[in-house]
């Protein structure tokens, strides 16, 4: 049996691996994505949004499957021509994903909301699953190391990740609001579940549960709440998850993801490699395949969250755990 309804919280790449195999599993349209915005930034004069442009290209079809990033057969002359005159180029934008950037501020400077322009492209392409910044006010992850402060693509692009991390913190978190559809989406009645999906819990996760609502709207809902580890056999599936957890003094283990996520979750989807690690974890816990090489890989650890959900909503004494 396939849940229906879903919302789904997501980052980036591994991120939108999952919402693309709940996309395919469920009716397109009733999928719910509440995508991180914490990675946006300002740059050449434009407002770039990495992670929910990873999600619309990836459920539209129109991502790049070489690198994870970007549109698929991208050109690079605009690139190229800023380089030549000795531009910034550290970070890199194909000329067909300029054109989203420039036509997203050009819309915010005319006052339309990062989540009506949001709606607007993803109809254009056809995404018929609701996608969500989790916020229309700014909101940037900030990397604290021992020597410098970093703005989260500076850390990660500019830098390669290379900083040991010290901290991490969400400037402007304060001040901003969750956003409304989606509060209402994790707590509607006619939600079936919510699912975090294995992007990296401390920078895509965590700027989302540091919004004021969000975080109760999941610690409150009746729909089971379902994470998926980012975390195989001490490793991280894609990204720095695995370095952060080490420098910060966190073993790098899916138990250490479990345990940050408590209180908020009633299930664990563990991959298959972890099996020995099933009893540390005090949630119910789903055992599958979560490495997503293929569309297969992706649709098929879908439906194993979907039918996790159906047997945790079935749970008459199902609670929320703290550590």
């Amino acid at each position: 049996m396939i849940a229906k309804r879903i919302v789904a919280l997501c980052g980036g790449i591994g991120g939108a691996k999952l919402a693309l195999g709940l996309y395919r599993a469920l009716p397109p349209d009733s999928l719910t994505v509440v995508v991180n915005t914490g990675d946006d930034f300002e740059h050449l004069g434009l407002s770039i949004s990495p992670d929910l442009d990873t999600v619309m290209y990836t459920l539209a079809g129109l991502d790049n499957p070489e690198t994870g990033w970007g549109r698929r057969n991208e050109t690079w002359t605009f690139m190229r021509a800023l380089e030549s005159l000795g531009g910034t180029t550290w970070f890199q934008l194909g000329d067909g994903d300029l054109a989203l950037h420039v036509e997203r501020t050009r819309r915010l400077d005319n006052g339309d909301t990062l989540s009506v322009i949001t709606a607007d492209v993803a109809a254009r392409w056809g995404v018929r699953a609701r996608i969500l910044p989790m916020s229309d006010q700014p909101v940037r992850t900030i990397i604290e190391s021992k020597d410098t402060t970093l703005g989260f693509q500076e850390y990660f692009v500019a830098r390669r990740c290379s900083p040991a991390v010290t901290s991490i913190s969400f400037r402007g978190v304060d001040a901003a609001s969750a956003s409304t559809k989606a509060i209402q989406a994790i707590t509607s009645p006619g939600t079936r579940a919510v699912v975090i999906c294995p992007s990296n819990p401390y920078l895509s996760v965590d700027p989302m549960l540091a919004l004021p609502g969000l975080r109760s709207a999941i610690a409150t809902t009746r729909a089971p709440v379902i994470a998926v580890t980012p975390i195989i056999n001490e490793q991280a599936v894609k990204g720095p998850a695995a370095k952060i957890m080490a420098e910060m003094g966190l073993p790098v283990s899916p138990v250490t993801v479990a345990r940050h996520y408590a209180g908020l979750i009633d299930g664990f989807v563990l991959d298959e490699a972890d099996f020995e690690r099933k009893e540390e974890i005090v949630v119910p816990v789903c055992m599958a395949e979560t490495l997503m090489h293929t569309l297969d890989d992706k649709i098929a650890l879908a439906r194993a969250v979907c039918a996790f959900a159906v047997e945790l909503a079935a749970e008459p004494q199902r609670r929320r755990t703290s550590p």
